[in-house]
């Protein structure tokens, strides 16, 4: 019983983790956005650069957060 609710709240932490990570994704598109206008507009781009750059490393963090939360859900069998 105590092993369902694990993994019951595992696959919730997963979906959490699926929203975090479209979200960041969501962020990093509009950063983009941005900073194509940016250069459009000839002006300087290093603090939307800097914002990107620590978005994409959250984006990599979730992922991890994300594979882990799936190891915990799909042992390896025993070599």
């Amino acid at each position: 019983m105590a092993a369902n609710m694990d993994r019951d709240q595992e696959h919730g932490h997963l979906k959490q983790a699926d929203r975090h990570i479209a979200e960041v994704k969501k962020l990093i598109a509009k950063q983009q956005y941005a900073i194509k206008r940016l250069e459009a507009a000839n002006h300087p781009t290093e603090m939307a650069e800097s914002m990107l750059s620590a978005l994409e490393g959250t984006l990599r963090a979730f992922e991890r957060h994300r594979q882990l939360i799936l190891n915990v859900l799909t042992p390896q069998a025993p070599r």
